[in-house]
């Protein structure tokens, strides 16, 4: 298990942006948008490190996307701010088209296991309001010392990762395009590369009623594959994004 501080000490990315959401539309519009123009606007800003888009496999929110970025300051560094104050065309054309978006910074409270497969489990939950900070962190503790580790563990998972939210971003002009965004909680993202190994962990230790007995409340579970991922590497490579094509008809 590697905790907050050993990822900020050099373990990992320490922090990211989290954006769970739907869009109303032309899915398709939206990737093509989002693959070539944004990842790479976002992934040309300093501080950005790499971004993930996942594709729900179940009833949730259809996309999750994750900016993974070397610290929480980046969400208010100049270079990021002028970036969401200045939006391009298509994502002007594209921001009205978002639903139910929660968009939230969060760090790295806790880790454990290696890289990131291409199936995902994401818990997002609320420590049980009422029981004060000691219960909140002893329920941290827990999901760090015990649940991590026994998740990550079996063959066929890959890394898992308990994100602490952090304050909401400041309200800027992409953002009033869309209207407010809903706050997001703590994020438990757990992922495999064998999609039966990551069935077994949310039947088994990451079951609701076992997160609930340790103090977690308003328990919501997504199922994600892997849709797209791209570095800031990648980015400084293209100068421009690219054009795509679309097939014909």
């Amino acid at each position: 298990m590697t905790t907050g501080e050993d990822a900020d000490a050099g373990a990992g990315p320490g922090a990211a942006m989290v954006l769970f959401y739907d869009i109303a539309g032309d899915m398709a519009d939206h990737d093509d948008w989002h693959s070539v123009e944004h990842f790479h606007e976002r992934l040309s800003v300093p501080g950005f490190l790499r971004a993930t888009r996942w594709r729900a496999e179940d009833d949730g929110p259809a996309n999750l996307v994750i900016y993974e970025v070397a610290g929480l300051e980046v969400a208010t560094s100049a270079p990021y701010l002028a970036r969401l104050n200045a939006p391009t065309a298509w994502t002007r054309a594209m921001m009205p088209r978002f639903r139910g978006m929660v968009r939230g910074f969060a760090s790295v409270a806790a880790q454990a296991g290696f890289g990131d497969g291409a199936r995902a489990a994401s818990l997002r939950f609320r420590p049980a309001a009422g029981e004060g900070e000691g219960a909140e962190a002893a329920l941290v503790a827990w999901i760090a010392d015990t649940l991590l580790p026994e998740v990550a563990a079996p063959r066929g998972m890959a890394g898992a990762r308990l994100w602490r939210p952090a304050l909401p971003p400041p309200m800027t002009a992409e953002q009033a395009l869309r209207g407010p965004d809903a706050a997001l909680d703590w994020l438990l993202m757990v992922t495999a590369w064998d999609g039966a190994a990551l069935d077994r962990a949310l039947a088994g230790p990451l079951a609701p009623a076992r997160l609930s007995k340790q103090g977690a409340e308003a328990i919501r579970i997504g199922r994600h594959a892997l849709h797209l991922t791209a570095t800031a590497r990648d980015a400084a490579l293209m100068t421009a994004p690219p054009i795509p094509v679309r097939a014909p008809g």
